[in-house]
């Protein structure tokens, strides 16, 4: 089995989104919406309730060692039944 969930995605505008029961993860540009649902739901111990995913584009970017680019990435918004948390975003 592939590693499906690579890292969570803490920033200002989602924690604004933890509020309502949303949560972002970087995910495995090749996974499906059912394969990250049950990796959430193994890993975390929660029930989910949707996911909506979201492929963002690479871009090139200037280094000492001249013009790289990013690669494309995908992130998911995972969306938990009413009273779930993840405990991780929770800081605790």
């Amino acid at each position: 089995m592939k590693n499906i969930i690579k890292a969570p995605l803490v920033t200002e505008k989602n924690t604004f989104h933890n509020a309502a029961g949303i949560y972002v993860f970087e995910v495995d540009i090749k996974a499906t919406k059912i394969e990250v649902k049950n990796a959430v739901e193994k890993h975390f111990k929660v029930k989910v309730q949707g996911v909506r995913t979201s492929v963002c584009r690479g871009h090139s970017k200037n280094s000492k060692f001249g013009l790289t680019k990013v690669p494309y990435w995908k992130k998911a918004f995972v969306k938990l039944v009413e009273g779930e948390k993840i405990a991780l975003f929770e800081g605790v």
